[in-house]
């Protein structure tokens, strides 16, 4: 079924249409959601807000990129649910250990947070990624979008943790770089 096909289905509030969107994209929203919560019980948890979200937010959204739309919504809801279950433990978990590590290139909490609402800072960030080396872009996406481990990465791309460490080390200070040149600090 295509994405088109899907987002017609939820427009018109057919059922079926849940059934086919955990079928086309339910492996890889989970595979987000275990990144970042680690928990089998709280990865399902979340992909059940995930599309419930989902199907409150179409219609009236309709998104150009049906699958980058859910995987910002598993994401977030993910996120989300992990603070939730970690609040008396902030600082020490790996989902805040990676949030503080782009905080010291985006200089604030608050940056980060405004990341999606703030045009300039989109356009910047998204423009930073496109001048990336694609081994470059992909250790960096993987670490800070799809929350995988030092290890992870260094296994999924065939490279030590070192160059790892040091990619993603030397691309945060291009972003902080870039974002003090845009005036985004």
């Amino acid at each position: 079924m295509s994405n088109d096909e899907l987002i017609a289905l939820l427009e018109v509030r057919d059922k079926s249409a849940l059934a086919q969107l955990e079928e086309k994209y339910g492996a890889y929203c989970s595979s987000i959601a275990m990144n970042i919560l680690r928990s089998r019980q709280d990865c399902e948890e979340c992909l059940n807000d995930v599309y419930l979200s989902v199907w409150k937010a179409i219609p009236p959204a309709k998104p150009d990129d049906l699958k980058m739309y859910i995987a910002g919504i598993t994401r977030n809801a993910a996120i989300n649910l992990w603070r939730k279950k970690h609040a008396e433990k902030r600082g020490s978990g790996h989902v805040e250990l990676l949030l503080e590590e782009l905080s010291d290139a985006a200089a604030s909490e608050d940056a980060l947070e405004k990341l999606d609402e703030t045009l300039a800072l989109r356009e910047a960030f998204n423009g930073f990624l496109e001048q990336l080396k694609p081994e470059q872009r992909r250790i960096f996406l993987l670490r800070y979008w799809y929350m995988d481990t030092v290890g992870e990465i260094a296994q999924k791309l065939d490279i030590t943790q070192s160059k790892v460490k040091v990619t993603l080390h030397r691309t945060r200070k291009k972003l902080k770089k870039l974002l003090e040149r845009e005036g985004l600090l």
